[in-house]
Formats: C-alpha cells, sequence, structure tokens
C-alpha cells in the first residue's frame, strides 16, 4: 500500500505509533512524507535516522524546517530559540544525515497525485511544477548550496515571470513549494498570514482556491498549513494536523481503484504551545 504522511517535525515517537497503527512494512509499502520532517519536535535526529533507514520505503519531500537546517548546518542561520537541530548537529552521522536529507525531493507526482509541502501557484501546471522542483533539487546534490543558502531568504520576487533566472528564480520557487499559503489571482504570494484559510488578506486567497488555477482537477496532496487542519475534497487533500501543537499525525492510504484515500490518525502529545 501507499501512504501520504503529512508534517512529523521531529515527532518520531508519533511516527512509530502511525506506522503501527497502518501495519506498515518497508517491502510492501510505501510512504510518501509531504515535508518538515524535523524540527520544534523532540527527537528530529531519532526520526532523519528512521527515515534514511526505511531506504526505498520513504520517498521525503523537503519543507521549510528542513531547508532552515540545512541552513544552520551550513552557518547561514542561527538556530531559533524553540529549535530542536542541535541534537542532529551535533551527531556523529550528521554528514549522512544531512548529505541523505539533500537527496530529497521537492514535488513529486506519483499515484496520480501531485505531492507538494506548501502549495502551487496558478500559473504553473503539475509538469511544470515537478521540472521547477527539479531545478532545487539539482542545486541541492551540488556543490553551490552553500552558496544558494546564503541568498535564499527573502520574500521577493513575489510574483511568477517564466524569465526569472538565477537566484531570484531559484528563491521564488523555493518560496512557492516550501511557505505558500495565501496568493492572488495574478500569483503574488503573501508570507505574513499564518492563520486558517478564513484570514486571508484583502486580495488574496488560499492558493487552491485562487480561480484558474492550473492544477485545478490535478489531486494535490500537501502539509505546511496546521491551522488549516484535515481538508479533504475530490482533488486536494491537506494532510499538517498538527503534531507538533498538540495535534495529531496524519497520513492517507491510497486506492488503486481512484477511490478518496483513507485517513488515519494518531493523537500527538504536544511538544511546543500552539504558535510557538
Amino acid at each position: 500500500m501507499n501512504y501520504m504522511i503529512g508534517d512529523l517535525q521531529g515527532c518520531c515517537d508519533a511516527l512509530e505509533r502511525l506506522l503501527q497503527r497502518i501495519d506498515f512494512s518497508p517491502s510492501r509499502d510505501r510512504l510518501y512524507l509531504l515535508g518538515d520532517l524535523v524540527n520544534r519536535g523532540p527527537a528530529s535526529l531519532a526520526t532523519l535516522r528512521r527515515l534514511q533507514g526505511l531506504g526505498d520505503a520513504a520517498n521525503c519531500l523537503l519543507g521549510n524546517h528542513d531547508l532552515h537546517l540545512l541552513a544552520a548546518a551550513q552557518g547561514v542561520r542561527k538556530p531559533h530559540r524553540k529549535d530542536t537541530l542541535h541534537e542532529i548537529l551535533d551527531a556523529p552521522d550528521r554528514e549522512a544525515l544531512l548529505g541523505w536529507l539533500r537527496q530529497q525531493r521537492m514535488a513529486i507526482q506519483a499515484h496520480g497525485w501531485l505531492m507538494l509541502h506548501a502549495g502551487v501557484v496558478p500559473q504553473w501546471d503539475a509538469a511544470q511544477t515537478i521540472g521547477l522542483a527539479g531545478e532545487v533539487e539539482a542545486l541541492l546534490r551540488g556543490p553551490d548550496l552553500p552558496e544558494f543558502l546564503q541568498q535564499m531568504y527573502g520574500n521577493e520576487p513575489a510574483q511568477w515571470d517564466a524569465g526569472l533566472n538565477g537566484i531570484a528564480r531559484l528563491r521564488f520557487i523555493v518560496n512557492v513549494l516550501t511557505r505558500l499559503r495565501f496568493c492572488a489571482a495574478d500569483g503574488r504570494m503573501d508570507f505574513e498570514t499564518k492563520d486558517g484559510a478564513g484570514s486571508a488578506p484583502e486580495g488574496f486567497l488560499p492558493w487552491f482556491d485562487v480561480p484558474g488555477r492550473r492544477t485545478a482537477g490535478q489531486p494535490v496532496a500537501f502539509g505546511h498549513w496546521s491551522t488549516l487542519g484535515l481538508m479533504q475534497r475530490p482533488d486536494l487533500l491537506a494532510l499538517d494536523t498538527g503534531c507538533v501543537w498538540g495535534g495529531a499525525l496524519t497520513a492517507a492510504r491510497l486506492h488503486d481503484d481512484g477511490t478518496a484515500p483513507e485517513i488515519i490518525q494518531v493523537a500527538c502529545h504536544q511538544a511546543q504551545a500552539p504558535g510557538g
């Protein structure tokens, strides 16, 4: 069976309980983890080691917290007060784990689903999304990553232009795939608002409700948005249910016959106060 799983954020105990609940077997089943594998939870190091140990049975997306780990490892960003990355940065197998992390994906299309950490701007279709994600994946695996990490942070450019190149293009792709919640019909993105779907700034909508979105009709699964919670539509599945905040860790079992995914959840211990 194939399963998509929402944001772990270092909650390895919840992952173990979820795997037990679904009777997971790495020789039979495949996991698709939708990013934010680490940080804020109590066991980021154990989480990375567990996922790395699953080999081909675990297909992982990178979220904003995972990129933050890579930036912290390069000395580009200082860990935040509530980060839980120090055990990874101090681990004897640090380089192996970071090397494994750099091999993970920015977007995946499999089993009829486009899988993302955060979202997609309305101008991109599924094929373009995978292609642009591939540009960042190549950078992650290459020698120029340290230089890019120094310039990765920032909210500009805020709107897609096919003519974007260099750092501006790569930063835009990263922001879409790992940070997006709200955008306007013309694709301009807002990064200030982090509340639920009803809190959209004037002129903006949740990215998945923007009219004319080119991925409309393509089933899309994503994490990142814990204040949105579980959302299940025929072509949309939001799976970040706030495990690290004391919510739940959610998996979606995919069916080959195209029927709606089956939702499986385990309750989580609160590792951080909501909004922390």
